[in-house]
């Protein structure tokens, strides 16, 4: 993710900030601009951005920032629906009469909109493609029924579920040490089942498929005993030289999941490094393979060996800087030619799928 300022004061801002902690003045992402502007009341429930760019638009507040203050997206007085562009995509919000259920939310929503800006850079679709068959992006959240079995993390027909339990740190942190993953967040969850959406909108009965199973597997082998086999058995002992993850292992779905996630992982990533101008030049001569410059890639037009070549040098250095903090590493992966050969071929499926291109 790009670096952000505000208008007002020139201080930099969090993608998340509502407000400018220097000058104070009230901030709202600009979707269609890509941008977090400085804004100003235009009487009623009009905003007008300060950038001179920008000025000649009048904004309103999502309805989800207005009423529950979890959301910092604006949209544009003459759109009649009232929720912006990321919160539009939800078809199931949390049960709010459950008070814990509002700060799980905000953490859910915080996630959901770092995925959907990454998705918007990217210039991925979402919306549906009715002639082809292919639905829409939708979102799902809902909890654990008392006595009932546990809510599951999916995806189905473009509709994401995320159990809110994975909002919830010390739970989060519960299920990642029982089933032995070095990471597990909320936006992992988020970029794992986008991917899932992206493989039956980009790849089923496309001319990517047959490519696809060269790399991936076949996806048509009985997809419920893989996930069984993999729950009782675990990975094999080779997993790193030809996957991502462990859970890869499971079956092709999953491993395109998974390598997908890992492609959000890195670009959003190599964004962020190459907007605060990072250059990375080790004092020893023996870490002269790990200098890099990633003020001279951008991801979304680099190829992707490129951005593979910065990529080893930042998450060596973020990891470094992790442990000095007693941290886990940011990026606790090891990326094996095949398991490279497969985010070449999610890069490429990606880039060629633009809207607008």
């Amino acid at each position: 993710m790009k670096t952000f300022h505000c208008d007002n004061c020139g201080s930099l801002v969090f993608f998340e900030n509502v407000k400018c902690v220097k000058c104070g003045h009230v901030l709202g992402f600009l979707p269609a601009a890509g941008e977090l502007g400085a804004l100003v009341p235009e009487g009623g429930q009009s905003w007008r951005p300060i950038a001179s760019a920008f000025r000649n638009q009048l904004y309103r507040q999502c309805q989800n920032s207005s009423e529950h203050e979890v959301c910092n997206w604006m949209v544009l007085m003459a759109d009649p629906n009232p929720f912006c562009e990321s919160c539009r995509l939800n078809e199931m919000i949390p049960d709010l009469s459950i008070a814990e259920n509002l700060e799980r939310w905000r953490k859910l929503e915080k996630a959901k909109r770092r995925l959907v800006y990454t998705l918007m850079h990217l210039g991925l679709p979402t919306e549906g493609a009715p002639a082809e068959n292919r639905p829409s992006l939708r979102f799902k959240f809902i909890a654990d029924v008392p006595g009932g079995p546990p809510a599951l993390t999916g995806h189905l027909n473009g509709l994401i579920t995320l159990n809110i339990a994975e909002a919830d740190d010390a739970e989060r942190e519960r299920r990642r040490v029982g089933f032995h993953e070095p990471y597990r967040t909320l936006l992992g969850h988020f970029r794992h089942e986008v991917a899932h959406y992206y493989w039956d909108r980009l790849i089923a009965n496309s001319q990517w498929l047959a490519h696809f199973r060269e790399l991936f597997g076949d996806e048509t082998t009985d997809y419920a005993a893989a996930l069984k086999r993999h729950h009782a058995q675990g990975p094999p002992p080779d997993w790193q030289t030809h996957f991502v993850s462990a859970y890869a292992t499971t079956h092709p779905w999953e491993d395109w999941a998974e390598t997908g996630a890992h492609y959000f992982h890195i670009v959003d990533m190599v964004e962020t490094a190459h907007s605060f101008g990072v250059s990375l030049k080790p004092n020893h001569p023996a870490a002269k393979s790990m200098s890099t410059d990633l003020k001279r890639v951008d991801d979304r037009d680099a190829d992707f060996e490129t951005i593979l070549a910065s990529w080893f040098p930042l998450t060596h250095a973020l990891n470094s800087l992790n442990r000095g903090m007693g941290l886990l590493d940011a990026y606790p992966f090891v990326l094996s030619d095949p398991a490279i050969e497969k985010l070449k071929f999610v890069h490429e499926v990606f880039r060629n799928s633009r809207i607008g291109k």
